[in-house]
């Protein structure tokens, strides 16, 4: 059942407008992903925040009545506020207050569905939770059900101090067994030489629909914010027969959480371990820069942003105007032609040639094991069979920190002396 809301952003010096009617324009995205039936929009302009209220004391009144004229059930503040603000602000308005935070993370949990995921979405909302307890009896009595309430897989946050405590403890010690997994799962690939590529964007941006046509798999495709949330790896086939391997990452927006930043560490760790990223831009929105900006900060704050990176320009068949881009090197396409497609994965095979080490060896015809790893672990440019010498002669690209580029090396030293 929807909820009758109203939003509420406070514009701060340090905002600029664009910057602020951006914000404000996905916070309503946001609210509409969890059915909020979006009433009124209240702004204030302020020079810096009030420490209690957030809001100046007219404002706060003067949303009062809009509250009681219209039977409002519910405020989203665009803001994060601080617990004694949350606090004093439900204690004015008398119904149920969530900040952005508190909506994101809330369409985290609707989101999750692998088991990792749901334990980092609710990591997070209880952490967010906890130091907000205090004092909070009637504004958490306030919130009763619906949005901002719900944990992941449909269950009701805890709220209970100590229990909230115990909780942590235990989802922190789970997810620390899913970290060493999912890093033994890292070590294989890296030990067998995979090449790894990230997918990374602005929320809907079309990261999974590239996904899907780079993979040939079907992964959730939805027209929604935080439609992928739980990684998704594949491997993709690249022009020469090589493989590569590729994973979906949940999507960015601005302001995103801290908490989901700490609480996700795992996930997006795929995206410092990669060896290639795929930064993809919806070109057709006319904050795409700003947009891609904004990914750009959080994979320098993830410290990914040394790793060789593509800026994919999607969804060309919907500019109207002529597109300038922001980053180089990069390719302009739409993720749903099957010809884009091609065009970028010989664009990471050249990438990939570029960032590996030439090599030219012969393998006696007797040697299957090493043809077999040198066919599936390098980008094979010729193979030819020598009927005098009985040798394979191939030559390629190979990873230089691989365990084969240092045999294949051995072998074509050995064959100079």
């Amino acid at each position: 059942m929807e909820e009758q809301a109203i939003l509420v952003g406070c514009q701060l010096q340090q905002d600029s407008d664009e910057q602020f009617r951006t914000s404000m324009e996905e916070l309503r995205a946001l609210a509409e992903t969890v059915d909020a039936e979006i009433e009124e929009v209240f702004i204030q302009k302020r020079d810096r925040m009030h420490p209690s209220l957030f809001l100046g004391t007219g404002k706060v009144e003067e949303i009062k009545e809009y509250i009681e004229e219209h039977e409002i059930e519910l405020i989203i503040m665009n803001s994060e506020l601080t617990p004694s603000q949350s606090r004093n602000l439900s204690n004015k308005w008398n119904v149920k207050l969530i900040d952005r935070t508190q909506l994101i993370l809330d369409i985290f949990a609707m989101r999750a569905r692998t088991k990792e995921g749901k334990l980092q979405v609710e990591l997070a909302q209880l952490q967010y939770l906890l130091p907000r307890l205090s004092g909070q009896g009637e504004a958490l009595s306030r919130l009763g059900g619906g949005i901002g309430t719900r944990g992941p897989g449909e269950t009701k946050l805890e709220t209970d101090r100590r229990h909230i405590q115990r909780r942590i403890t235990d989802i922190k010690q789970s997810l620390d067994q899913v970290v060493n997994q999912r890093n033994q799962y890292r070590e294989r690939r890296k030990h067998q030489s995979a090449f790894q590529i990230s997918i990374v964007g602005y929320t809907n941006a079309g990261k999974s629909t590239l996904f899907n046509q780079l993979t040939n798999e079907v992964s959730l495709e939805e027209d929604k914010l935080f439609a992928t949330l739980d990684p998704l790896t594949r491997k993709v086939d690249l022009p020469s027969g090589f493989q590569a391997i590729v994973s979906d990452t949940v999507g960015f927006i601005q302001q995103l959480p801290t908490t989901l930043i700490a609480a996700f560490r795992s996930t997006l760790e795929e995206v410092t371990q990669s060896d290639f990223i795929l930064l993809v831009v919806d070109s057709s929105d006319p904050k795409a820069i700003e947009q891609e900006k904004t990914v750009r900060k959080i994979l320098e704050e993830l410290e990914a942003d040394h790793i060789p990176t593509l800026t994919v320009y999607n969804k060309s068949d919907l500019l109207k105007d002529e597109f300038f881009p922001y980053s180089k090197p990069n390719i302009l396409m739409t993720a749903k032609a099957k010809s884009d497609i091609h065009r970028l994965k010989e664009y990471i095979e050249q990438v990939v040639k570029q960032e590996w080490e030439k090599y030219k060896v012969e393998v006696a015809a007797d040697e299957g094991k090493l043809l077999h790893r040198i066919k599936e672990q390098t980008i094979l440019s010729e193979r030819s069979f020598n009927e005098d010498t009985q040798e394979y002669e191939v030559s390629g690209f190979v990873n230089p920190t691989s365990p084969l580029y240092h045999q294949l090396t051995k072998r074509v030293n050995k064959n100079n002396e």
